[in-house]
């Protein structure tokens, strides 16, 4: 059979049959009942059944065309891999009571075929919106596991003709393009095929030819969720395509699968193409053919779905994947075929550089020392302010730059701050593939190699034989169609005095300015730096994150933990956005730390001008620290009259504790279970949060008493009401000490429990605690470390909620805006107690400069209303966050208020079961679309929203929009 008649077997419909009669050749032929769905097919019936017994199977029944030959090697091909010790599980034909696994049958008027498979158990991968490269790289390993594991199989009913053997895909395209209605789209797949054929035909005798599968995709594997949450890929089904053909096809097809699933980016695939090719090598002929085969296969995906509705309007299987083939081509044809074969080698260290290219000057007279390199990156000193949000910020820099010379230029392969978007869940075009040259209007450009002059989309270019050089910006002197060479002038500098100068190796097709960091390796090869066109060297260092990052592993103490597996390498900040050098902006979702936000330029002049000035330690007489003091004690309640200023939270709860020690002289303390109050030995003492500490409860000393967490969530006593409950287990704790005649030091809890998400704690918890603790000659600490300061939005202490006062307040974090700072606040009998144990000292806490933070903190809270600005912002966060609650099961409670919330995931609503790994996965996921967020709690199932309190009303609908496209990818 030609190719050919393979596209007009493509026409047939699938056969026409009920469910009641599979159910009747289901009972007659094999002695099966139960119940039994239609399972979707382009070109068969598949009906799968499950028995009383809980056994399932599929029944496929095809149409008469398709040859015994054909299904009896599908078949062979299934037991073969069945008796394998394979990596994955394969269907099972099952006999008939004829004894036959291929029985004969007229449904209607139509001869057809049926056969009985065992059914695989899983999930299909089609409906997931989006696949991590967790599952790519698995998808791809398992492709390649079974084109190895059919490498030695034969059977005569491999040689057969099918619209899908890759090998026919160009002309298979060609024979179905007319059944595309829509002109446009017609066009695009005729000039796709041809473009990708163009490419592919002086590799087709390099291609290797065995027993292929020539379906593994994201349809025909089943998948389990693995210990990871993620999806693997574990069997593989519907060999209705098997074949003899390509062993580079069958990769080809499943990256195919892969791109409706790619928001847009074909190096999605590169993973796959790494697992593969580790499993399974390819050779570097069968690498050169793998994209232009992807190209082909979504050529003939989007001609075969529109022919097949045609011929069959009423499929509900082609009629649902028409919009994913039509992605796929859409996604396959986005990039040159080039620079997705450049990105494939590249990727598999396979890259084969090109000499640099030789090219004269561009500029004949130019000299090179005159011309000012510019810097754009994230580092870059000509930022501030924000001045990189402004339109058209780079040029006026540029010709900022060339006043004093005439001449600047920006730099080749630079991630640049001003192409980073907010609010963006791709990754921005930021890396610059052209140099802009600021010079004198009128500047003379000669031709740096003989070519040919082009006019397109008002650009100039020259096309040499292995190079093309654009202009963007000059004025032409010579006409269109101009055979130049070298030396002769063409072009001059136009009247904005800027001139875009870009190499490339695609002839006539025209780069792109800037692409995405993650795709700059490709480009780079197809777009050498102009820097030899000008003589200086104007390319930008590569990015050094990963050597950084190993580094900081070599000799930065293990336990001091980073953020994410595989972070970003983030080096500015401007209110709630921070920068990756890679050009990404990332809004900051966990920074309880920069309260103020980052980048603020008050605060940064007031630091710079103190130190300037002077810095030193408190026991020097300053301004600074009276006028800070008097500044925090007016913000307490009336009778907390006293400050210590110290560093950190972690050292302000440690003085804290040291502090009711002096003044009750007890060592007692009770402090709540899930609980974290800091990193020095005091106060992880009363830190017994499992997630910061997986020993926290075995290892508590003996003068730490915790009591139970009143978690009004998950906690043995829920709901708003449910204080009698908690207060009964600190009375338990109390008559303890009493029974063993021991004297009580104090009660130390934050005001809203914000390792545990920000759960406020029940009504009237605290007064009734504080006054038992106060019965018996304790100290109350409210530790505000992380809640304070206005972040409630309502309230600007914690504890206000509670309506209580405690006896010592201790602060940190927001207090300096990033800067090491915090405080404790008591009054003068605790604070003089200490002078029993003689005195104090912190040589840094209530420096001048820390004062002068702290103060311009404060002004910078007030002045911008930014407690305000969390109440209101905070409120609609969570009023959103709750919505999110009536779609998706996993939401189990929004905690907290103002912007101190937590988002708790579950997986029962009842059990209240943790989504452990799931929420994981979600923070990894909000990284790619550009949110930072992080989990907390024992269980490590809540997201701690503490962002910036500038956050903006559209920077938390941006992040609840992104939280609900990840829920709604798949859990």
């Amino acid at each position: 059979m030609t190719h050919q008649n393979a596209a007009q077997r493509a026409d047939l419909p699938r056969p026409d049959v009920s469910i009641d009669q599979a159910a009747a050749i289901l009972r007659d032929a094999y002695g099966l009942e139960g119940q039994i769905a239609e399972l979707g097919s382009q070109q068969d019936r598949n009906f799968r059944i499950r028995t009383a017994t809980g056994e399932a199977f599929v029944l496929k029944i095809s149409r008469a065309e398709y040859s015994l030959a054909e299904l009896e090697s599908q078949n062979a091909a299934m037991r073969a891999l069945a008796s394998n010790q394979i990596g994955f599980e394969a269907p099972r034909p099952v006999a008939a009571h004829s004894g036959k696994e291929i029985i004969e049958l007229t449904v209607g008027d139509t001869p057809c075929r049926a056969r009985l498979l065992t059914y695989l158990e899983g999930e299909p991968l089609t409906r997931r919106k989006h696949l991590s490269e967790v599952t790519r790289r698995a998808l791809g390993r398992l492709s390649a596991e079974v084109a190895a594991s059919l490498a030695s199989f034969d059977h005569p009913g491999l040689d057969r003709a099918l619209q899908w053997d890759m090998r026919a895909a160009h002309s298979v395209t060609l024979a179905m393009a007319s059944a595309i209605p829509d002109p446009a789209r017609r066009t695009a797949v005729l000039a796709a095929t041809e473009a990708a054929e163009a490419h592919l035909a002086p590799l087709r005798d390099k291609l290797r030819v065995q027993a292929v599968h020539h379906d593994v995709t994201d349809d025909n594997v089943v998948a389990r969720i693995g210990d990871d949450g993620h999806p693997i890929p574990a069997g593989v089904i519907d060999f209705g395509d098997l074949m003899r053909g390509w062993v580079v096809g069958d990769l080809a097809v499943t990256c195919a699968a892969l791109l409706h699933h790619a928001d847009g980016d074909p190096f999605f695939i590169l993973p796959a193409v790494q697992a593969f090719h580790a499993t399974y090598p390819l050779t570097d002929g069968e690498l050169q053919a793998l994209w232009p085969l992807v190209v082909q296969r979504a050529c003939v995906l989007a001609a075969s779905g529109e022919q097949q509705l045609a011929v069959e309007p009423d499929n509900a299987y082609v009629a649902g994947n028409i919009d994913h083939e039509r992605e796929i081509l859409r996604v396959a044809v986005s990039l040159p075929i080039a620079v997705m074969q450049a990105a494939i080698l590249d990727v598999l260290g396979k890259t084969n550089a090109a000499p640099a290219p030789v090219v004269a000057p561009l500029i004949g007279d130019l000299d090179a020392p005159a011309l000012t390199p510019l810097r754009l990156d994230a580092l870059s000193e000509a930022y501030r302010s924000g001045n990189w949000l402004e339109a058209d910020i780079d040029r006026r820099l540029l010709k900022d730059a060339a006043v004093r010379t005439g001449f600047a230029a920006t730099r080749y392969g630079e991630r640049r701050l001003s192409r980073a978007t907010h609010h963006a869940p791709q990754a921005p075009a930021s890396m610059a593939l052209v140099v802009e040259l600021a010079a004198p209007v009128g500047t003379r450009l000669q031709a740096p190699f003989a070519g040919r002059v082009l006019y397109t989309d008002g650009a100039l270019a020259l096309v040499g034989q292995a190079l093309t050089v654009w202009l963007t910006g000059a004025n032409a002197l010579v006409e269109a169609g101009a055979l130049l060479d070298i030396g002769d002038q063409f072009a001059a500098v136009g009247k904005e005095g800027v001139t875009a100068i870009q190499l490339s190796r695609l002839g006539e097709e025209r780069p792109p300015a800037f692409v995405a960091d993650h795709q700059a390796r490709a480009w780079m090869q197809l777009c050498p730096s102009p820097s030899t066109l000008l003589g200086i060297d104007l390319d930008a260092p590569a990015l050094a994150s990963e050597d950084l990052m190993a580094v900081r592993q070599a000799h930065f103490a293990k336990p001091q933990k980073n953020y994410y597996q595989n972070p970003p390498q983030i080096e500015r900040g401007w209110r709630e956005q921070m920068y990756g050098t890679n050009g990404r902006a990332y809004l900051d979702m966990v920074n309880n730390v920069a309260i103020l936000g980052h980048g603020h330029e008050k605060l940064s002049a007031a630091v710079g001008r103190q130190w300037s000035l002077l810095n030193t330690n408190s026991r020097f007489h300053y301004a600074g620290i009276a006028d800070f003091s008097k500044r925090l004690v007016d913000l307490a309640p009336e009778g907390l009259d006293t400050v210590f200023l110290v560093n950190s939270g972690s050292e302000a709860n440690d003085l804290a504790l040291r502090l009711a020690w002096a003044h009750s002289g007890a060592r007692n303390m009770l402090s709540l279970l899930e609980a974290y109050h800091g990193w020095t030995v005091a106060s992880d003492a009363v830190s017994t949060s499992i997630a910061d500490n997986p020993q926290a409860l075995t290892t508590r000393p003996s003068w730490v008493h915790a009591v139970t967490s009143p978690n009004t969530y998950r906690g043995p006593y829920r709901g708003p009401d449910s204080a009698p409950g908690y207060v009964t287990e600190v009375e338990k704790a109390l008559a303890r000490l009493e029974e063993k005649g021991e004297a009580l030091a104090g009660f130390i809890c934050e005001s809203v429990y914000g390792n545990s998400g920000g759960i406020p704690l029940p009504k009237g918890y605290l007064k009734a605690v504080y006054e038992m603790v106060r019965a018996r000659g304790g100290v109350t600490i409210a530790d505000e470390v992380q809640v304070g300061y206005g972040r409630l939005g309502h309230y600007f202490w914690g504890f206000e909620e509670q309506g209580v006062t405690p006896d010592i307040i201790t602060i940190a974090k927001g207090m300096g805006n990033g800067h090491p700072l915090g405080a404790v606040i008591t009054s003068r009998a605790i604070a003089d107690s200490l002078e029993k144990e003689g005195y104090f000292f912190s040589s840094a806490g209530g420096s001048p400069v820390s004062c002068v933070v702290g103060m311009t903190v404060l002004d910078a809270l007030f002045e911008e209303k930014l407690q305000d600005n969390a109440r209101q912002v905070g409120d609609h966060l969570k009023a959103r966050l709750e919505a999110l609650g009536q779609r998706f099961d996993l939401v189990g409670a929004v905690h907290g208020m103002g912007l101190y919330l937590g988002l708790e995931f579950v997986r029962d609503r009842q059990t209240l079961a943790p989504a452990t790994v799931e929420t994981a996965r979600i923070c990894d996921r909000l990284l790619d679309l550009g949110v930072i967020m992080q989990p907390t709690g024992d269980h490590l199932n809540v997201l701690k929203i503490k962002p910036p309190m500038c956050l903006s009303k559209a920077s938390a609908d941006y992040f609840v929009d992104m939280l609900a496209r990840v829920l709604d990818e798949g859990w």
